[in-house]
């Protein structure tokens, strides 16, 4: 799909696939969430605050504050890590992976529709 995608196709891509997610009945995610977001899902458990923080290169309040936002929309939750209870694990869940699948197919679609 990314073979060959100039620069401005890939503006427009991404612009087409930030449209339908504007319009759509989705939760509104930052890019910073969206990004925290496919990190969850993207790369392998277990997810803490604190790799997270320094995985993304920000403070563990700035991924706080994000997980607490995609929280209430039940994309993410979070437990106490029962091994060190220092750590805040965060947990994938159905509507996280909905929300992502739902993601991934607008991105493929906007693909698409861009040849």
């Amino acid at each position: 799909m990314a073979d060959g995608l100039t620069p401005g196709k890939a503006l427009e891509l991404w612009h087409a696939v930030s449209l339908q997610q504007v319009l759509d009945d989705a939760p509104d995610l930052s890019l910073r969430q969206l990004t925290i977001l496919l990190t969850i899902y993207l790369e392998s458990p277990p997810h803490t605050v604190r790799d997270l923080a320094a995985r993304l290169h920000v403070t563990k309040p700035v991924i706080t504050r994000a997980l607490d936002s995609m929280g209430k929309h039940r994309l993410v939750n979070r437990r106490r890590d029962e091994k060190d209870r220092r750590n805040v694990l965060i947990q994938r869940t159905v509507e996280g992976a909905l929300y992502l699948e739902r993601l991934g197919d607008v991105v493929s679609a906007q693909s698409r529709k861009g040849r």
